[in-house]
């Protein structure tokens, strides 16, 4: 059993180099708390949710929810979660956190964090956490921007101290660390 997460910039094999440390013929449970994809809205996405969709071996379960943690604790078996950065996204326009102030909602995500890395730190089997690096670039111009960096930060830090790896991945090529 082992708890790795795994993280790099967009399009960096993240989610492809999870995807290769389970089993195909393993009853994985791969949660995503990404959006719909919704071809009318937003062509681009779509096709990126229909390629994750292709590869994924038949014996794996897709579970599109935005409780990580009781998903997890649900799992019989190996589970992969892909992303933290689009379940930050998707909590966030839940509460409406772009416009509110943090502090109608920053407690609550400390508590929803913490609930995941207990749920990755006692899950049974293999779990594999992609997430997105963002702290490598400029500070934005704009609020949701650091906003999002500095909370993905946080989420990220909180759920590797559950992990026994962190796996950085720099075009395609996983660095161990």
């Amino acid at each position: 059993m082992v708890h790795v997460l795994i993280t790099g910039g967009v399009r960096s094999g993240k989610s492809r180099y999870a995807e290769s440390l389970l089993a195909a013929d393993a009853p994985v449970s791969y949660l995503t708390p990404g959006y719909p994809a919704d071809p009318t809205r937003d062509a681009e996405w779509a096709a990126r949710v229909a390629a994750h969709q292709l590869r994924r071996p038949p014996a794996w379960r897709t579970v599109e929810t935005l409780d990580l943690a009781g998903a997890i604790n649900a799992a019989d078996g190996p589970v992969l979660v892909d992303c933290l950065g689009t379940w930050l996204t998707r909590l966030l326009d839940a509460w409406q956190g772009w416009e509110d102030e943090e502090s109608a909602w920053a407690a609550r995500l400390v508590q929803e964090t913490a609930a995941l890395a207990d749920a990755v730190r006692s899950h049974p089997a293999d779990v594999m956490v992609v997430t997105n690096e963002v702290g490598w670039g400029l500070v934005s111009e704009y609020r949701a921007g650091r906003l999002f960096a500095d909370h993905l930060g946080r989420v990220n830090q909180t759920v590797a101290a559950a992990c026994d790896q962190i796996v950085l991945m720099v075009a395609g090529r996983p660095l161990l660390v």
